[in-house]
């Protein structure tokens, strides 16, 4: 068996690396394409933000010209500084049902990892804010949220074998249209945003969106006070994020909570295409994008994936704000029928129990791993 860190620079390197789950998956109807350009984009070191302050390595196994799995590990210098720690991440782990390969290539990702002086590993987990955490352990037989990890039931298994013990679990519920929402958490809301002076504002057009998320990277970074295991993000990174949600957001789905001309809260939404990815391959050219274009205005699938709030106004109410305007994205758009509420850490158990009281269903269950170097 054959081991060893990818070139970078070597195309047919890079394509072994994307082509494999291409593989695996082959017969598996829930997996969920990537957009092939975003693949191709996180590993060019020139042009994707991560490597700017970041590094990353990306591992093959193969044998007999056959390639049997693959592992990326990252050393995030933005969340090592923002959490005081020296931890490497692992990402992007595909694999064959075979134990050797998996230790082998989990043994030289720990390797580089230690060589760069970090002490401890933990994941799956990503470059981005907008990367889904873990391991799918719950759920297998509902399609992935646009962006969240799917893998066969083996994996879990190929993982605890190399030591690796559970970090944490993160949960992902439905939302249907007849959902019995109590009309107390609207007047709370109301009440809040009166009491403290905040507004929602929504946005009708791409260019009143784009505007808008000048304020994201302030915005973002501020809902980290307070909180561990975030990652802050940069100019370069908050502008290809806002790029790629622009790419297929539906503005009415976007909120942000202003306090006068500042703002203090978000909730992200967007039209999920999954559906469009699964028939196009992830491709979009040559006539793919007609097909995802075609999605996002048919779609009756919407994913909520990221709320949150600045430290000063988490609490006295903020956080019914954010239920108030998540009811009305399913609810006040017509053409919407479903959504599902994304990766919601099982450590938020109020959280939780307040969305499992009004009715969301939670059907997915992720989880992450780690382990000391």
């Amino acid at each position: 068996m054959e081991i060893f860190q990818i070139d970078l620079a070597n195309h047919k390197q890079v394509q072994e690396f994307l082509a494999l789950p291409f593989r695996l998956y082959h017969d598996i109807p829930q997996w969920v394409p990537p957009l092939r350009t975003d693949d191709h984009f996180r590993l060019d070191l020139k042009r994707y933000p991560f490597y700017k302050h970041s590094h990353a390595a990306f591992f093959l196994a193969r044998q007999h010209e056959r390639t049997l799995g693959r592992l990326a590990v990252l050393d995030s210098s933005l969340y090592n500084q923002h959490n005081h720690s020296r931890t490497a991440f692992f990402y992007l782990f595909e694999c064959d049902n075979d134990l050797d390969a998996a230790a082998q290539l989990f043994a030289l990702g720990c390797e580089w990892a230690r060589s760069r002086g970090l002490t401890s590993i933990i994941g799956p987990k990503g470059f981005t804010a907008l990367d889904g955490l873990g391991l799918l352990i719950k759920g297998f037989d509902h399609r992935p949220a646009l962006g969240l990890p799917y893998n066969p039931p083996y994996y879990p298994a190929l993982i605890e074998a190399q030591g690796f013990e559970r970090a944490g679990e993160i949960v992902s519920g439905y939302l249907g249209k007849n959902i019995n929402f109590p009309s107390r958490i609207h007047e709370l809301a109301d009440r809040v945003k009166e009491r403290r002076g905040l507004r929602v504002a929504t946005f009708r057009t791409r260019r009143e969106l784009r505007a808008a998320l000048n304020h994201l990277k302030a915005l973002y970074n501020g809902t980290l006070e307070g909180t561990s295991d975030g990652t802050p993000v940069t100019d370069e990174e908050i502008k290809s994020l806002a790029d790629q949600m622009l790419w297929f957001a539906d503005p009415r789905l976007i909120k942000i909570v202003m306090k006068g001309e500042i703002p203090v809260g978000f909730l992200l939404a967007y039209p999920d295409i999954s559906r469009a990815l699964q028939k196009t391959r992830g491709r979009l050219f040559p006539f793919g994008w007609v097909t995802i274009l075609r999605e996002l205005h048919t779609t009756q699938w919407i994913n909520i994936n990221g709320a949150g709030m600045i430290e000063a106004y988490r609490g006295l109410g903020g956080t019914a704000i954010l239920y108030s305007e998540m009811f009305k994205s399913v609810v006040n758009n017509p053409r919407y029928r479903h959504c599902e509420v994304v990766q919601i850490g099982l450590e938020n158990e109020k959280m939780q129990r307040e969305m499992e009281n009004f009715g969301v269903e939670f059907y997915k269950t992720h989880r992450t791993y780690q382990k000391a170097l």
